[in-house]
């Protein structure tokens, strides 16, 4: 369901929202306009079991997709992202290993697809084996 419009240059831009939710932690997020957030939002509602790798929350979706050329390594504190290797719907909210300095790094280039909205400090309590489901709002 589209919940939001956004103006930019005097076009309507139609944001779609999810919501992920992991025991009593909920958070919303926004996809942007790429392929691979028309594929995510075509899946929904998807359900996993988290890992963890830093300060990043990662589950297998089980569909394979490729690598568009915006692709980076380097995101973004709260992106939604895809990573091709594990097939992984990706939630980046701080350092992971593989980060230098300030930097939020993925383990290698990555599908960014979308961005939690408010304060993602909240997904830290979120911990490797926790149910996390994600729905269209």
């Amino acid at each position: 369901m589209i919940k939001r419009n956004k103006r930019q240059g005097g076009v309507v831009i139609k944001m779609k929202k999810i919501e992920i939710i992991a025991g009593d932690i909920k958070v919303e997020a926004e996809l942007n306009d790429s392929k691979t957030a028309e594929k995510i939002w075509e899946l929904l509602p998807i359900e996993g079991r988290v890992n963890t790798w830093g300060e990043e929350i990662y589950f297998s979706i089980g569909e394979k997709m490729e690598l568009e050329k915006e692709a980076s390594e380097v995101v973004a504190k709260g992106d939604l992202a895809y990573w091709p290797p594990g097939q992984a719907f990706c939630i980046f909210f701080g350092k992971t290993p593989a980060s230098c300095g300030d930097e939020i790094r993925a383990a290698s280039p990555v599908n960014v697809f979308g961005k939690v909205i408010g304060d993602v400090k909240i997904l830290k309590k979120i911990k490797s084996y926790n149910k996390i489901i994600i729905k269209k709002t």
